[in-house]
């Protein structure tokens, strides 16, 4: 696909993947709407992505509101035209452990997953009369393989996953493209939330991601991910040493698990003895 020209919308795009992913697409031709739920940030962002402010519009919001979704369509549509990419990439990490409450599963659960699926409600369907479109998810290495310490946000980021795998074989036929961006350590506040030595799951998920492979910038992967547009490939990995190492998972499940334990008590030592 070809972005010169079309009109996407970019959710959590104040900092990050998002605004790096806003920048690329303005730069390759798009026109843009950029959403998050920081307003001044969101401003800011717009600012550095396109200092003309002729070709990227905001609006804040909550990415995971159907109300949000359509005044953010509306938007796009009244300034640029009808909306060719929605890139949904808005995510939070959610709180560690068992401990995790129903209310921190309820918000990771609207913000990592039903987000995408009422995008994709309020979109496929015209697509699918267009014959064309496309969808891009911002899942995670975590929904391929799993995060340690965090079961809220490696559940929703397998959701994310799912979901897209199905958006890409229910409407893949009828003109809608769908891709599904899987990176491990990208240098944003996610992989750096504020932690605290008396938290020892927090302190593994960090230390978990930031092992695991070289901490990307935001700008690379924005940049692996216009190419994987250009040439419509589903599975988008910034860090391409995670398709072997799904590979290895599937190959032998328990062996893999085995593996992940050790993995996981290793550092925990290390953290213990820092």
């Amino acid at each position: 696909m070809n972005i010169d020209g079309n009109v996407a919308i970019v959710t959590g795009a104040a900092g990050g993947i998002g605004s790096a992913i806003a920048r690329a697409l303005v730069a390759g031709g798009a026109r843009v709407v950029a959403t998050d739920l920081d307003d001044e940030a969101l401003e800011r962002a717009a600012a550095e992505i396109d200092p003309s402010g002729e070709n990227v519009a905001t609006l804040a919001g909550d990415a995971g509101s159907s109300t949000h979704i359509d005044a953010t369509v509306a938007l796009a549509e009244s300034r640029f035209g009808a909306v060719d990419i929605y890139v949904a990439n808005a995510g939070i990490g959610g709180r560690p452990g068992l401990a995790a409450s129903d209310a921190d599963w309820d918000l990771a659960l609207n913000v990592n997953l039903l987000a995408h699926v009422r995008a994709a409600r309020r979109l496929v369907p015209e697509w699918v009369e267009r014959g064309n479109g496309y969808f891009i998810s911002t899942a995670s290495a975590a929904g391929l393989l799993t995060q340690l310490g965090s079961p809220i946000y490696s559940t929703t980021k397998h959701a994310a996953v799912a979901f897209s795998e199905w958006l890409n074989v229910t409407y893949g036929d009828d003109g809608v493209k769908v891709s599904c961006l899987c990176p491990m350590g990208v240098d944003t506040a996610l992989l750096r939330p504020p932690t605290s030595p008396d938290n020892g799951d927090e302190m593994l998920m960090q230390a978990a991601v930031e092992t695991a492979g070289r901490v990307l910038t935001p700008s690379e992967v924005a940049e692996v991910v216009l190419a994987a547009i250009d040439d419509e490939h589903f599975l988008i990995l910034p860090h391409p040493e995670v398709l072997d190492m799904y590979r290895n998972k599937g190959a032998d499940y328990d062996r893999w698990l085995r593996g992940m334990r050790r993995y996981q008590n290793t550092l925990r030592e290390q953290l213990t003895n820092a």
